[in-house]
């Protein structure tokens, strides 16, 4: 069924019936969930399909572009763009903030459709899994049937995926993008050099703009002279980073899927991006106040304690600046870490300096409960001003906003920024 000038077959290419292929050794699958933000909005606003549909932050608010649908797309639309961009290329675009919840719970729903074909499931993101279907580990059945069968299961939700098939996740990463969307992309035993042949360098996920001009700098195009370059030599260019990509290409790593387990958080943070540029010293350090009380209730909500506090902020969309310190004590009270973060501030801005975007986040969640370093005559003395204990006062208002709502509760420094509605970064 292929040939070295077709080595890979895709469901959409007439006369070849993939499914008759016997697939010998392993078969690691990539489920890419075609446009999935704006999938979802078109499945729940069924008078939204086949219109250019975006989802992201405000135009008017700085925000970036998310998602967009096929068909905004069409108009050069893409995602990390500028909203305001978007906008100019497409006035006619449907605007949507996104749905975290109603995401998650259709990503949950697929997952458990791959899930019910093999244990072996590796979720990279929300749209975006790789799956071990190697014959004869967890099914008697066809790898290519399997993977038809679970593009089935996912079109009955009311959304789409595109899958692709290979020996290893690099290469099924590959053919996932090359039929989009509704693609179904098989890369079979032995055909592996074929495939990455003549594909361009920037086809294997990890090279960049960077690598690609150093390794046309050595003449190199495509893949197929990438690994002809050898593991060695492309240690010598690129270091780790070579050797790494090169073992991927080959096939040496990325064979097989790891069983599921849970991961520990490593750090929880907040960001808001607001539509007119913060300049007074008073306006940054109350929304440093407003976004550690999102990070403290969150924080309880998950049950989890951090020891270094984290403050970024931003003064472009392109120059952004971050600083850490530790805590006294691990903590979930952002009467505790706000004080930091505010001390912290002023190690990052100088008056004058326009600040678009602020962060707030703890990290640090399973270190010992020890003090990380003598206390400061400044620590000592927010020691000594400090509450005794105000977790009470926290925990009753988190459960007044969990049960009304984020806006049941808020301070003066919350309504401050209310009329501007920031949005998440």
């Amino acid at each position: 069924m292929t040939t070295p000038e077709h080595p890979y077959a895709t469901q959409k290419q007439p006369g070849q019936d993939i499914a008759g292929l016997t697939w010998r050794g392993p078969a690691i699958g990539l489920l890419d969930l075609d446009a999935f933000f704006t999938s979802v909005e078109q499945l729940d606003h069924p008078e939204w399909r086949g219109k250019p549909v975006v989802v992201g932050g405000s135009p008017e608010a700085r925000g970036v572009v998310s998602t967009a649908s096929y068909e905004a797309r069409k108009f050069g639309i893409h995602s990390a763009q500028p909203s305001a961009v978007a906008k100019r290329l497409c006035p006619d675009a449907i605007w949507s903030p996104g749905r975290m919840n109603r995401y998650k719970e259709m990503s949950n729903a697929v997952m458990d459709i791959i899930k019910a074909v093999t244990p072996r499931v590796e979720q990279v993101s929300i749209d975006e899994a790789f799956f071990d279907i190697t014959p004869g580990s967890y099914s008697a059945q066809n790898p290519i049937e399997l993977c038809q069968t679970i593009l089935e299961k996912v079109s009955k939700l009311g959304i789409t995926a595109s899958i692709g098939l290979a020996s290893n996740k690099a290469l099924a990463k590959i053919a996932s993008e090359l039929d989009k969307p509704r693609g179904f992309s098989v890369v079979p035993p032995g055909t592996e050099e074929l495939f990455i042949r003549d594909r361009p360098l920037r086809a294997l996920s990890g090279i960049g703009p960077a690598m690609e001009r150093a390794l046309h700098k050595e003449q190199i195009y495509t893949l197929g002279q990438f690994l002809a370059l050898g593991e060695a030599r492309a240690g010598e260019l690129f270091g780790k980073a070579g050797i790494t990509l090169h073992q991927r290409l080959s096939g040496k790593t990325g064979q097989y899927v790891s069983l599921p387990h849970p991961e520990k958080a490593k750090s929880l943070s907040h960001d808001e991006t607001f539509p007119q540029d913060l300049t007074s010293q008073k306006e940054i350090e109350e929304a440093i106040k407003s976004i550690a009380c999102e990070v403290g209730r969150r924080l309880r909500k998950k049950g989890l304690k951090g020891k270094e506090v984290v403050l970024r902020l931003k003064y472009t969309i392109n120059e952004a600046h971050t600083a850490q310190a530790p805590l006294l004590h691990a903590t979930d009270n952002e009467y505790d870490f706000a004080p930091v973060a505010l001390r912290l501030c002023k190690q990052l801005w100088h008056p004058g300096t326009p600040v678009r975007l602020v962060g707030v986040g703890l990290t640090k969640f399973d270190e010992e409960e020890m003090p990380t370093e003598q206390l400061t005559l400044d620590q000592m003395q927010e020691e000594a001003e400090k509450p005794k204990d105000r977790h009470p006062l926290a925990h009753t208002t988190d459960s007044i906003k969990d049960k009304f709502g984020k806006s049941a509760i808020q301070y003066g420094r919350d309504l401050r920024f209310k009329n501007d509605a920031p949005k998440n970064s």
